[in-house]
């Protein structure tokens, strides 16, 4: 599923699902840089994100993988 990567004014990363029209903070993830892991919603949601070239600005949407949620 295709999603928006964003980070606010406060340093608080998101995950924006347009297809659900559902926003949600990124309150865990298994890597420090976010992508080439799988990142935990506040809904509970589990994200694969994929691996990104270094350098890439936010927001950024990308192709991630429902894991469970």
């Amino acid at each position: 599923m295709k999603v928006m990567v964003r980070k606010n004014a406060e340093g608080v990363f998101s995950v924006y699902v347009p297809k659900k029209d559902l926003e949600e903070r990124i309150v865990s993830s298994e890597r420090p840089s976010l992508f080439g892991g799988t990142v935990t919603l506040g809904n509970g949601m589990v994200l694969e994100l994929p691996e990104i070239l270094p350098g890439q600005g936010l927001p950024l949407t990308v192709e991630a993988r429902k894991v469970s949620g």
